[in-house]
């Protein structure tokens, strides 16, 4: 039993050597681009790819399959840079709406949630791109809102709304939301 402390010094000296040089032997990536709080590149969740929303109309983000997989069933109607897609055949009725903001980044949403308290944002990522979710607590959830930081400066945001009822719970509104952002931003990447 001699000697037994000094054997245990050395193993744990081994393992804490060992330790300290795997951290070291990692490969250095190198910075990436990502999305902060400020919207500016920093650490964060990468973003994938620039994909500018300047001249884009929101009505087209939505091809026929996506309209059939989300069940709209109305024709897209505009109203400046937001496009409205209702499903309202039967009940439950309900809208998406579709929004690019050309001067709002994600971290402009980021601050403002730390301003309004009754409105609940956590982070997300739809299609590998940094993302809010937002929603207004409430007992009868009334709608839930996606935004995504397609690219620096801008924003898509997606938002589902009932028109009728108490059809919906809030994770399956917030849901919902994020796959027609989902689709949209497949098609911004598709179309650059």
């Amino acid at each position: 039993m001699t000697g037994y402390p000094g054997r245990r010094r050395t193993v744990l000296v081994v393992l804490a050597a060992a330790g300290l040089a795997g951290c070291d032997s990692a490969p250095d990536a190198g910075p990436a681009r990502t999305e902060t709080p400020s919207g500016e590149p920093g650490p964060g969740l990468q973003r994938p790819a620039e994909l500018p929303l300047d001249g884009v109309d929101p009505c087209a983000l939505l091809g026929t399959a996506d309209l059939d997989a989300l069940g709209v069933n109305s024709r897209p109607r505009r109203s400046g840079a937001a496009c409205s897609f209702d499903v309202d055949r039967t009940e439950p009725y309900y809208s998406y709406v579709l929004e690019t903001m050309l001067d709002t980044g994600l971290g402009s949403w980021a601050e403002q949630a730390r301003q309004a308290p009754a409105l609940r944002t956590r982070p997300n990522s739809v299609a590998g791109f940094p993302a809010l979710t937002r929603y207004r607590a409430s007992r009868q959830p009334s709608d839930c809102q996606t935004l995504v930081g397609v690219a620096t400066g801008q924003t898509l945001r997606a938002q589902l709304y009932p028109l009728s009822g108490r059809a919906f719970g809030q994770q399956q509104l917030c849901d919902m939301s994020e796959r027609a952002a989902t689709l949209a931003v497949r098609t911004l990447r598709a179309g650059k």
